[in-house]
């Protein structure tokens, strides 16, 4: 398994699944954002925000030693130290890349894009989407055909609205198609989170409310967590339902994370975060912060 934490470091284990031992004590770096089966001699794809998949070769990641639970990445190696991304563009997630791999992603915009094997064998990197003039991906990860078919796609938006609706009502393109409509947008407003995940009864929603004026890394916002049930589905391309009632002072969701809880949080140095540990309303407040959140994760 290779795994990615908040903080943009990469790593390889032996174990093979994951679960939350008891009150097991929090670690630096270990909010972990992606994670997928792979093999020493193999290769895996990392995905950025402008639509491309970088091959990686899995022997050269550093190895982690076996633990009870989910693994912190301290001893884990930064993505540049395998890839030079350029300026603004980021890693959003990893895959597979075999004959089964698939990819769903979203843009800032609301584009939604799902896209089945097509991996060229002579290139180190090709484009899945092609992007508008201005958008960039911000949310991928890995879907498959079989999970597709039991999956949601859940978009959150910077200004608190969620939607939801079957991932099988995206059907799968080419590589060079530029996607469809994912989430309406009021104006002004982008995607802050994308995510395509299996609902279960310990699936959450964390959002994180705050100002579009401060400077990033820098307001501790207000923080809630609610059931994803509590967000009825609604059809591609609406607008979805308010997921986060503003305070005072707050104008946008400055984060957002959708999975299987716990959920966990980390700053952007990757130090363990507090979260709420009371569910919040479907549409209400959040709960003040303690300390900017910079990333969010789960169980894997």
């Amino acid at each position: 398994m290779v795994l990615m934490s908040s903080t943009g470091l990469l790593a390889r284990t032996a174990d093979q699944q994951f679960e939350q031992v008891g009150d097991t004590a929090r670690a630096n770096h270990d909010v972990i954002i992606s994670a997928v089966p792979a093999t020493n001699r193999g290769s895996i794809g990392l995905v950025t925000s402008t639509g491309t998949v970088i091959r990686l070769s899995v022997v050269d990641l550093p190895a982690l030693p076996a633990v009870d639970g989910i693994p912190a990445l301290s001893a884990g190696a930064p993505i540049g130290a395998f890839v030079d991304l350029p300026l603004g563009e980021s890693a959003l997630c990893l895959t597979t890349l075999d004959e089964t791999s698939g990819i769903a992603l979203a843009t800032a915009n609301g584009v939604v894009k799902r896209v089945l094997s097509d991996i060229p064998a002579n290139k180190d990197s090709w484009e899945i989407i092609r992007l508008d003039e201005g958008d960039q991906v911000v949310g991928a990860i890995g879907l498959d055909e079989a999970t597709a078919e039991t999956s949601e796609l859940v978009f959150v938006t910077s200004d608190g609205q969620l939607l939801r609706f079957a991932a099988s009502a995206v059907r799968p393109q080419g590589r060079a198609a530029g996607g469809m409509a994912g989430v309406r947008l009021t104006p002004g407003a982008r995607v802050t989170s994308f995510t395509a995940l299996t609902p279960a009864a310990s699936s959450v929603v964390v959002t994180i409310a705050g100002s579009a004026d401060a400077l990033p890394g820098t307001d501790a916002g207000s923080i809630k967590i609610t059931p994803l049930s509590e967000y009825p589905a609604k059809g591609r391309g609406t607008g979805g339902v308010r997921c986060h009632k503003f305070r005072s002072g707050e104008d946008t969701l400055v984060l957002a994370w959708a999975g299987i809880g716990p959920a966990r949080a980390a700053t952007a140095s990757g130090v363990p975060a507090d979260l709420p540990t009371v569910l919040g309303k479907r549409d209400g407040t959040g709960s003040p912060g303690t300390t900017p959140i910079s990333g969010l994760g789960g169980q894997l």
